[in-house]
């Protein structure tokens, strides 16, 4: 009730009057039955503009530092995420994937559509980065179709390290969807794993036109001279 509310009665109709985004191929998105968005990720405001512009309810995978910080910001933060569907999870590998993973799988089996950022973390410099298999994993297991979404310009909007976003127009071209049941029962295989994680992100690189680069994002990240190569 509460997601209803902030779509339709409070934050979306602003949103969608400042921002006036648009949407190409919204029609792939199946109307019932669950399915992976697999989209790439340029800004925080993507995880408000995806689900603003489809008909059904989205639960995204984030960081639980988003729902554990402290004041009016930490407070506004945690409305902000549960507002839009989001989900708290650690990131921190080892186990924790392990329960991020089997979380992301609950969100499927109830027959819902689960946003994932491939990629891990925001671009860095808005290039498309080398996606991490989990999304592979969770697609086999659950036996669910992918659908590569592309965001356009949310970066430009609120990049990096702004807390107020600037005011422009944004959209989201929907691919249609992936089919991995030829690999049914090969979850286990990493070698399978990293194939279907790479022919998303091919699928990613083709709806957005962006510069691809085989590392991984978190890695630029930590290596800030590579952001200028």
């Amino acid at each position: 009730m509460f997601y209803w509310f902030m779509k339709y009665v409070a934050i979306g109709p602003i949103v969608k009057a400042i921002f006036r985004p648009w949407i190409v191929g919204r029609p792939n998105i199946p109307a019932t039955g669950a399915a992976i968005l697999a989209s790439n990720h340029l800004s925080v405001s993507d995880s408000i503009f995806l689900p603003l512009m489809i008909d059904r309810p989205v639960t995204f995978l984030a960081k639980s530092d988003y729902f554990t910080g402290r004041g009016v910001k930490g407070w506004a933060t945690r409305v902000f995420m549960k507002a839009t569907g989001q989900l708290p999870i650690d990131r921190t590998g080892g186990k924790a994937s392990e329960a991020s993973l089997n979380t992301g799988l609950q969100v499927l089996g109830r027959g819902d559509l689960l946003g994932i950022y491939p990629e891990g973390t925001r671009s860095p410099d808005g290039r498309l980065y080398r996606g991490r298999t989990g999304i592979a994993r969770m697609a086999l297991e659950a036996r669910v179709p992918v659908i590569p979404v592309a965001m356009v310009d949310t970066g430009a909007v609120m990049p990096i390290g702004r807390t107020i976003p600037r005011i422009g127009r944004v959209g989201m071209i929907i691919g249609e969807p992936l089919d991995f049941s030829r690999f049914q029962g090969m979850e286990g295989d990493r070698y399978i794993l990293r194939s279907v994680t790479d022919e998303i992100m091919v699928a990613l690189q083709r709806l957005g036109a962006q510069e691809y680069r085989d590392v991984y994002a978190s890695t630029v990240k930590e290596r800030p001279a590579e952001l200028s190569r």
